[in-house]
């Protein structure tokens, strides 16, 4: 029996109306349900004694009813529902609001179990119970019970309920999918246990053993999966390159290439020999530069009669790619493009004609690139640059219109810890290029507070005067509910009126129509204006030499490695460079962060850092990257799990690559629905 085939209305309490809200927790199917694993646990074993309740606490309360339920009316919309509950040691004041179903539940003189938060007033209780039972049914209280991820609609009690109805009725359906060897060899438990053990735990020792088979489990099905798509797609059969010489390109540059910039060209430069598809990402630091590496591949594909598009995340970067590379491929004799959303009709239509018939044979844009109207005449390579920025359909909607021999080329500013990389590029052949070219200024970074603000305008007004110019980046983009926050626009004000009215300064966020950002940025390129109040959107890509100073504010709203990229915007010249981190919250985390940034400027390490301190959420979100989110292994936490799962799985599959023994015939259903979620 296939659990994931089983429609969740099946199970009882699910009509039409709680399976629509389930969907938008991805549950369709009894299999979806069952591995709608709890965020966390509360451990509600231990009943305490009315006396012993502390201020604060989170505590379980077994005690008789000994009061009716008074209702009080505090204010409209309001009303409050008391009554006493006592043990052996003494008795507490239990409140419910806006609950008027209490009166008929409750029993005066039965015994009922509470959970809820604790409230001390010298020595009278009061608690405020999220949940209650019978003391003899034991399932919301006395146990360690789950805590899910809900949505609107559904309550933990409900969610509680029909995972119970579920394990009830198709546990012994539940199919074990860890070959036995591994599960021995790696002590882990069945999966009948562990799936019935995470949702309704025995014991801690339990919920333990459960949570290790099914973190295991998770980065072993994910890796064979990934193993095995990038194998294929080394098997997919790409155009050939046969001439390979760069050496008219590389005439052309003012500067020589890296070792580790020859590096990666080799790297493409074989993969266009070979005659199988290219599927590689460049992954370099911020200024280590990948765009002349793809410069190079472009240059390849064209001199061998093909095309190939080069998509940006923005219409800020692509002109920049576009303003930087067009001049030096055309005067290599090749043909160049820009295509966004802001070009005017007349001039799409020029550009779609040149794609189609082959005038064109290198053209540069953003999501404009993919609209049905874009139509390839010989196109063979297809390269997204900050990839994260886009989806997977996004990119293949791109490399479809080249067809299915089109060579994939993805580069990445932000450095990923290999073992992160691991599991988001595990389909991908890497090119890291983690060396910056001669001449790149260390960029002295400094965290302040508030009080050093009047120290800093004046340290702006000196690098203006100097001729240089100055980012400052703010988290929100109009003053919110937290007046700690700042916003670019009220930044945008203060500056403009109050602080430097002598010196032009402009504004860009990412509610301005295209058109607006890409004034704002050609203006602060061009120098007519001097200072930059901005958003994130100068996060990526842009490059302005005569920038020197970056500001953050409200530094410790933001990760490791995004600041690490804002801070990438200066220093591209050959003037000093300053990076200035303001923050007035100092917590022990804050702090430590901090202390990261001002201390290294290596974005591999900062990188690493940022994992093990917020998680994998600040590199980017990976749905963006069409890894399913992952449902209960961690990146930060499980690392050594998904080491031993790498060399599972390489053992799996050097036994056994199409899974087709007896034993791997469940690993392989597993392997192919995931494999099918990364193909979408």
């Amino acid at each position: 029996m296939n659990l994931y085939e089983i429609d969740v209305r099946n199970i009882k309490g699910v009509g039409d109306v709680k399976a629509k809200q389930l969907l938008r927790l991805g549950i369709s199917s009894v299999g979806d349900l069952l591995t709608h694993y709890p965020v966390r646990f509360e451990d509600r074993t231990e009943v305490t004694p009315v006396t012993n309740l502390s201020d604060g606490s989170m505590a379980c309360v077994t005690g008789i009813v000994t009061s009716s339920v008074s209702e009080s009316y505090i204010r409209k919309g309001l009303i409050s529902y008391k009554f006493t509950v006592s043990d052996d040691s003494g008795s507490m004041c239990c409140t419910f609001f806006n609950n008027k179903y209490i009166k008929s539940y409750l029993r005066p003189g039965a015994e009922y179990s509470f959970w809820g938060k604790v409230f001390k007033k010298g020595r009278k209780a009061e608690m405020t119970p999220s949940e209650f039972e019978e003391s003899s049914l034991s399932f919301c209280t006395k146990n360690i019970v789950p805590v899910y991820p809900l949505t609107s609609g559904i309550s933990q009690k409900f969610m509680r309920s029909i995972v119970m109805e579920a394990l009830k009725e198709y546990s012994g359906y539940i199919e074990e999918n860890i070959p036995y060897e591994i599960k021995e060899k790696y002590e882990l438990c069945g999966k009948e246990f562990s799936v019935l053990n995470i949702h309704f735990p025995h014991d801690a020792k339990s919920l333990e053993i459960s949570r290790k088979r099914l973190v295991f489990e998770e980065f072993f099905i994910l890796q064979i999966s990934l193993r095995r798509m990038k194998s294929l797609c080394k098997k997919e059969t790409g155009i050939h390159f046969s001439n390979t010489d760069i050496s008219p390109l590389l005439s052309k540059l003012s500067f020589s290439l890296t070792f580790a910039q020859r590096r990666a060209v080799q790297d493409i430069i074989n993969d266009f020999s070979c005659g199988y598809r290219m599927n590689r990402l460049i992954q370099g630091d911020v200024g280590s530069g990948k765009t002349v590496v793809a410069a190079c591949a472009m240059f390849l594909a064209a001199k061998n009669g093909y095309q190939s598009a080069m998509m940006a995340p923005t219409e800020v970067l692509a002109s920049q790619h576009y303003n930087d590379l067009s001049p030096l491929l055309e005067d290599c004799g090749f043909r160049c493009a820009l295509l966004t959303g802001s070009k005017t009709p007349k001039q799409k239509e020029y550009i779609y004609k040149g794609l189609k018939n082959g005038d064109i044979d290198i053209i540069f844009g953003t999501h404009a690139l993919l609209t049905d109207k874009v139509v390839f005449a010989n196109a063979a390579l297809a390269i997204t640059d900050e990839q994260h920025r886009f989806g997977v359909r996004q990119r293949a909607v791109l490399s479809e219109k080249g067809g299915h021999y089109i060579h994939t080329l993805v580069m990445t500013a932000t450095p990923i810890p290999r073992t992160l990389a691991l599991i988001m590029y595990g389909d991908m052949d890497i090119s890291v290029i983690d060396e910056l070219p001669p001449g790149r200024q260390k960029i002295d970074t400094f965290c302040i507070n508030e009080s050093l603000r009047e120290r800093l305008y004046g340290f702006i007004r000196k690098e203006i005067s100097a001729g240089n110019r100055v980012y400052i980046v703010c988290p929100g983009v109009e003053d919110g509910e937290d007046s700690a926050v700042k916003s670019v626009n009220s930044m945008y004000k203060e500056l403009k009126e109050k602080v430097f009215p002598d010196i032009p300064i402009g504004i860009v966020h990412g509610k301005m129509r295209p058109a607006e950002k890409e004034k704002a940025m050609a203006d602060f390129s061009a120098g007519a204006t001097k200072i930059l109040t901005s958003t994130t959107v100068i996060e990526i890509g842009i490059n302005v030499p005569e920038a020197t100073l970056m500001i953050v504010e409200n530094a410790e709203r933001f990760g490791l490695s995004q600041l690490h990229q804002l801070r990438g915007r200066v220093g591209r010249g050959k003037t000093k460079s300053y990076c200035v981190l303001i923050c007035d919250t100092y917590s022990e985390d804050t702090k430590k962060r901090m202390e990261i940034m001002t201390k290294s400027d290596d974005g591999f390490k900062i990188s690493e850092k940022d994992l093990v301190i917020r998680g994998p959420g600040d590199f980017f979100g990976t749905r963006q990257h069409g890894i399913p989110p992952l449902k209960i292994a961690n990146l930060a936490d499980n690392m050594e799990t998904l080491k031993k799962t790498s060399i599972a799985a390489e053992y799996i599959l050097n036994q056994d690559f199409q899974l087709e023994l007896p034993q791997n015939a469940a690993l392989r259903r597993y392997t192919d629905k995931l494999t099918y979620k990364l193909s979408l």
